[in-house]
């Protein structure tokens, strides 16, 4: 997939509330998706898979199948991505302003 497909299909996935609640439940610990549809009661479980595709397609989550379970996984990579593409350079500067701050403190 090109790499604005790509970030588009991020953007997209991070657009909806629910997702990234699950992305927030999978941050603790995995889950699977029975888990994931027991914290979504007001949702049936076809929409609560409908929302783990966009994830999963998105790459914002790795699955693995166990049997009959499907365990999900968050998978942090493509959040750092766009972090390190738009936010990244400013956290840097952030940090040497910082450093400068704590030699002049340190020199007077």
């Amino acid at each position: 997939m090109p790499r604005e497909e790509k970030y588009d299909s991020i953007f997209k996935a991070l657009g909806d509330s629910r997702r990234r609640e699950i992305l927030d439940l999978l941050k603790q610990r995995a889950r699977t998706t029975g888990e994931l549809c027991e914290q979504f009661r007001q949702l049936d479980r076809c929409t609560v898979m409908q929302h783990v595709s966009v994830l999963e397609r998105a790459d914002l989550i790795v699955v693995k199948r166990e049997g009959r379970l499907r365990w999900n996984y968050l998978n942090p990579l493509p959040i750092k991505e766009l972090h390190d593409r738009w936010i990244g350079s400013y956290a840097d500067g952030a940090v040497d302003l910082l450093a400068r701050m704590k030699r002049e403190i340190e020199d007077s």
